[in-house]
Formats: C-alpha cells, structure tokens, sequence
C-alpha cells in the first residue's frame, strides 16, 4: 500500500517535468504566442524571364517547399505538367505557388480540404486539384528523381 502511494506521489510531484505531447492546432484556449511569423517578401511576376528559364525556376520551387507533402506533391505535378503549359498557365502556377506565404494553404486547397481563394482558383488549379486526386492510384511516396530532365516531355 505505501508503494503505490509512493507511486502515486512520485507522477504527482513530477508531471510539470514530463512534457504533455499532443496536437495543440487551432483549439479555442491556444493563445497563438508561441507562432513565429517571418515576413516573406511579396511575390513579384517576372514578364520578360524566358520561357525555358520560368520552367526550370519552377521546376526547382516546386521540389523545394519546406514541407514534404508539397515537396512531394507539386515535384511530381511539375514533372508531369510544366513542359505542356502555356506562358500563361506557368504564370498562374508561378503566382499560385510563391504568392501565398503559407506552404499549408496550397496543400489544402489541392487536395480540396479547404476552398480555393477566388485569386487563386485558375485553369492550373483545377489541374492540380485533379492531380492531387490520384485516379490512377500511383505510388506518390517521394519526389521524381531528375533523370526525367533529359528525357522528351510527352
């Protein structure tokens, strides 16, 4: 009987100790204090970047997001999509995906867990919309590797 009282004092008198784990998300009582913001300079369009050049920029910004589902996600619809856009459509892109200052934001309206702002809902988001469906059931585990760069596009 004293053990366990023991015990029982000991989780008392240690639990401010032990770190509580959880997912603090949006609950009402979360203050937001603990949140850094970094201001990102604002997204400014480039019209006179050659087209060629735009692509491999994009290409390159689309692998290196900040987070892995994005990473993984907008490598993998680049590869498949930015060789047949337009120079409009890559605008669209260009702006959907350096215009917003949250890498989530992109992530939800794709896979269509949040709605799309007006500004951004173009022809290239439905496209990727419909990527981030995945009807063909491909294994999308981790970004393409960069052979493809010297491969024709189809």
């Amino acid at each position: 009987m004293a053990a366990a009282r023991l015990c029982s004092l000991r989780r008392h008198l240690l639990r401010p100790l032990i770190p509580q784990r959880g997912y603090r998300g949006d609950s009402p009582t979360d203050s937001g204090k603990d949140v850094l913001e970094i201001p990102l300079p604002p997204w400014q369009e480039r019209p006179d970047e050659p087209l060629e050049t735009k692509r491999a920029r994009l290409l390159y910004e689309s692998r290196k997001r900040g987070m892995l589902e994005n990473c993984i996600l907008l490598s993998l619809f680049a590869k498949e999509n930015l060789a047949r856009m337009n120079k409009e459509q890559l605008n669209r892109y260009d702006r959907l995906i350096n215009e917003p200052s949250n890498d989530w934001d992109i992530y939800y309206w794709a896979t269509e867990a949040r709605p799309t702002p007006a500004e951004f809902d173009t022809d290239v988001m439905a496209m990727l919309r419909e990527f981030a469906k995945n009807r063909n059931r491909e294994q999308r585990l981790r970004q393409p590797d960069l052979e493809y760069l010297f491969e024709p596009p189809r």
